[in-house]
């Protein structure tokens, strides 16, 4: 696997840090993917879950896009995968869903994150509002909240990414 993780500095301030960290996971998880077929991105973790690569991509997608659009910036983005038929749309795959396809969304939802996040401070809070509660949220909370996000899916990237083909690593 080619893709570069960076990790930072230990002397970095506090939203350094916060980015840092959250950058180096979202560089896990587009490694974990790297190098595979779209067949091998939907092979399921294991039966009866349909967990795979690639709906942790569109997983991860939607959560960027909820955080930072809708909750963050309260921009009235809608879901891109899910709906209120389908809560778990993101995980459920057809033929049509690419590999390429999910990753391109999720780059561009990060990019979007990352233009929304720069113009909030840290203790600033969201202008929206979490689909599970009426609270605002500071900056800095939903930056620690991605990093969980992250560190607990790439767990999951991990462990399918061995089962696909054996590949591990930290």
């Amino acid at each position: 696997m080619t893709t570069q993780r960076t990790r930072p500095a230990p002397n970095a301030d506090e939203r350094a840090m916060l980015e840092g960290w959250l950058d180096r996971h979202r560089q896990t998880l587009a490694w974990k993917c790297e190098g595979l077929t779209d067949a091998q991105l939907r092979t399921a973790s294991v039966p009866p879950s349909p967990l795979s690569l690639l709906g942790l991509v569109r997983h991860m997608a939607e959560v960027e896009r909820s955080w930072f659009r809708r909750v963050l910036a309260d921009d009235g983005a809608g879901p891109l995968h899910y709906s209120d038929e389908n809560p778990d749309g993101e995980f459920h795959l057809t033929e049509r869903d690419t590999g390429a396809e999910a990753l391109a969304t999720w780059h561009t939802e990060i990019e979007v994150a990352r233009r929304y996040a720069a113009g909030f401070g840290l203790a600033e809070f969201s202008r929206g509002r979490s689909s599970f509660t009426d609270e605002a949220f500071s900056l800095r909370w939903i930056y620690t909240h991605m990093i969980e996000e992250y560190a607990r899916h790439n767990g999951h990237a991990d462990l399918i990414r061995e089962r696909i083909d054996g590949s591990t690593g930290e």
